[in-house]
């Protein structure tokens, strides 16, 4: 496939870096800044172009006449809806993508389709990480909540701790502990290093435990791997850009909410756009004010300000004034995990949360979800299995019998209205909606072949 990403910023050199690892995509990167694009180059197999991406010469130099899909991820929506309208009107590119933030643009649905402005998908990063964040703070113990089949399941990442009930023992007793929940452990992360479960996989207090459950499960099998958090009540938010007004927004009606932003006039005008949600003025930073604001009775302290590097400060100052648990939004890959070694318990990075929805549109096959783990490594995807058994490869096919590369497994089946966790004799059918874990995305590829429709079985 033919890609053409306009802007090269955090999120735009995330799906660069991803994209161009897979052998079946041709990158090539729009970007104004030619130190940036000479950096990508040299680290990726990518062609790039300096110039203004909202000018159609540009587009037209960077290959549009003959591209598949266009990702407009530049800093300013209305140029992002440009480019569209120009691939679309110049150049007929198939498939356009665009960064929306601005919820004004968003929220109108008629604005966009091929009568109108010619975007096929929306993708805003604010409301993908919000959403993100809220799910996180809905499930006390979780590090991960992602969500598969319209939310009946979902995937989610936990820390063994003491007071779990499995811990020091098989997984094969799981199904014993809670008999009546659907769930399954996907993979385990020690140390750093992946393990593939089975049934006689011990797991261990520090272990990095990956599950899929049926939605109403997930509290029943986190309790399995550590003690449960009490339900959050008390959540600070520092800064109150985009995404820390929205998630106040999304919050403050079933929870006591506290926003913290230093712009006098910005803290001024969320004030007046929230109900209940008290806003104070003021540095997230200021031990002095965390501390009159009483810190260390906030069950969630969430650093979402423009500045990573003041995000990471107030979350290292919070948790150590005595916050419960802290959240920050972290750009850079290398900060992220250095920091949740540290004092920070969740690092949240915009660019990976926002990089599935656009690998659901790049993936062959009828791929619905996409959801990129451990900083890329391994992915979770949502497939869609097409045809019979014929021409498909998984219909009419138990699990044991489809030819997964390593490291790739069948773990739920979503059909009509029941969701079946994958076991070795589970017979694929037509229209189920397969979810997987890649623990190496380098398979990918191989995966997606899978579910081609009209593959052959041989």
């Amino acid at each position: 496939m033919k890609i053409l990403i306009l802007g090269a910023g955090q999120v735009g050199t995330t799906a660069a870096y991803s994209l161009a690892r897979e052998e079946a995509n041709d990158v090539t990167i729009v970007d104004r800044n030619p130190e940036v694009l000479r950096e990508l180059q040299d680290r990726l197999d990518v062609r790039t172009v300096v110039g203004n991406a909202a000018y159609p010469d540009v587009i037209e130099r960077a290959g549009a006449k003959d591209c598949d899909m266009l990702i407009a991820l530049m800093d300013s929506d209305e140029i992002n809806m440009i480019a569209c309208q120009i691939a679309h009107t110049l150049f007929s590119i198939p498939t356009k993508i665009a960064r929306v933030r601005a919820r004004e643009f968003a929220n109108l649905e008629a604005l966009f389709g091929a009568d109108t402005i010619p975007v096929d998908v929306i993708i805003s990063p604010e409301q993908l990480v919000t959403e993100h964040i809220e799910q996180l703070i809905h499930f006390p113990g979780a590090l991960q909540v992602l969500e598969f089949a319209n939310g009946r399941v979902r995937l989610v990442a936990t820390r063994a701790e003491y007071g779990g009930a499995l811990i020091g023992h098989p997984l094969r007793e799981l199904s014993r502990h809670i008999p009546n929940a659907e769930c399954r452990v996907v993979a385990i992360y020690r140390g750093g290093r992946g393990i593939i479960p089975d049934g006689g996989t011990v797991v261990e207090e520090g272990d990095e435990v990956f599950f899929i459950a049926a939605r109403k499960d997930v509290r029943t099998v986190l309790s399995e791997m550590r003690k449960l958090d009490d339900p959050v009540r008390d959540v600070v938010i520092g800064g109150g850009g985009n995404i820390g007004l929205r998630l106040a927004r999304a919050l403050e009606s079933t929870t006591h909410v506290k926003l913290i932003e230093r712009d006098w006039a910005r803290s001024t005008e969320i004030s007046e756009r929230l109900d209940r949600a008290l806003v104070l003025h003021g540095d997230v930073a200021d031990e002095e004010l965390l501390l009159e604001e009483n810190i260390d009775s906030a069950d969630v302290f969430v650093a979402v300000t423009n500045a990573e590097e003041a995000n990471i400060l107030s979350g290292m100052l919070a948790k150590r004034l005595g916050a419960h648990k802290v959240m920050a939004l972290i750009n850079k890959p290398a900060y992220a995990e250095f920091v949740e070694a540290g004092t920070i318990d969740i690092a949240i990075s915009p660019a990976e949360i926002t990089l599935g929805t656009l690998l659901a549109h790049v993936r062959r096959g009828d791929v619905v979800k996409v959801h990129s783990l451990r900083r890329g490594a391994a992915e979770a995807i949502e497939a869609v299995a097409h045809g019979d058994a014929l021409e498909s490869r998984v219909v009419g096919r138990a699990v044991e019998e489809i030819r997964l590369p390593r490291g790739a497994a069948i773990n739920g089946v979503v059909r009509g209205d029941k969701v079946l966790m994958a076991h070795h004799d589970t017979m694929i059918e037509a229209d189920d909606h397969v979810i997987l874990f890649v623990a190496d995305r380098r398979q990918i590829d191989e995966v997606e072949r899978l579910f081609e429709v009209g593959a052959s079985s041989a």
